[in-house]
């Protein structure tokens, strides 16, 4: 059946990032991606924003959905290789993504549309493609 999810890790890791708190999620996302690359994916100027989230702030509106989903595809992809891999995934040209950046689709676009793309291209990363 196309688009099944068969692999329960990452069924685990999407249930993790819809339920567990921000700060659980942005503290994740900066000892895989960094602070500068989670503010960046976040649609923020300053890491002290970042370290806000990390105090329990509350994100802006649109960062949380962001930060969500950089979440479940840094940690899907952390699975499989080190961070530093993970993190050129994210700022480097993708050809899953007619050579855009997964970051800056993340940052700029909608997470529906252009987040879906970036999930997919993450999914494909994994199994090799």
């Amino acid at each position: 059946m196309p688009g099944l999810v068969r692999d329960r890790a990452e069924v685990d890791t999407y249930r993790e990032s819809l339920g567990a708190p921000l700060k659980q999620i942005v503290r994740e996302l900066v000892d895989i991606l960094g602070k500068k690359l989670t503010a960046y994916i976040a649609g923020v100027k300053s890491v002290r924003t970042v370290d806000g989230w990390l105090d329990g702030k509350e994100a802006y509106k649109q960062a949380e959905p962001r930060l969500r989903l950089a979440f479940q595809i840094a940690k899907t992809l952390r699975a499989y290789d080190d961070r530093r891999v993970v993190q050129a995934w994210f700022v480097g040209l993708n050809p899953q993504l007619e050579d855009r950046v997964p970051a800056m689709l993340l940052r700029e676009g909608d997470t529906a549309v252009e987040g879906r793309l970036v999930l997919a291209a993450g999914r494909a990363f994994v199994a090799g493609g």
